[in-house]
């Protein structure tokens, strides 16, 4: 499956929402939650427990 396939189908766990998807290091990204979901072996992981939190003091932009 593509990512623009995978993009209209996957929706942030905790809020529903939209994501985009971030290439290093590779995961799906929601810019409402501040939450990376990581992709393993070609799978995204869209557990709220494995996702990476993105602060706004590392500079990491959603």
């Amino acid at each position: 499956m593509e990512t623009n396939e995978l993009l209209e189908i996957l929706a942030c766990p905790q809020c529903k929402g939209g994501l985009e998807k971030r290439d290093e290091p590779e995961a799906f990204v929601c810019g409402q939650c501040r939450l990376a979901f990581p992709v393993r072996d070609g799978i995204p992981v869209m557990l709220i427990d494995e996702a990476e939190r993105l602060g706004e003091e590392s500079g990491e932009e959603a």
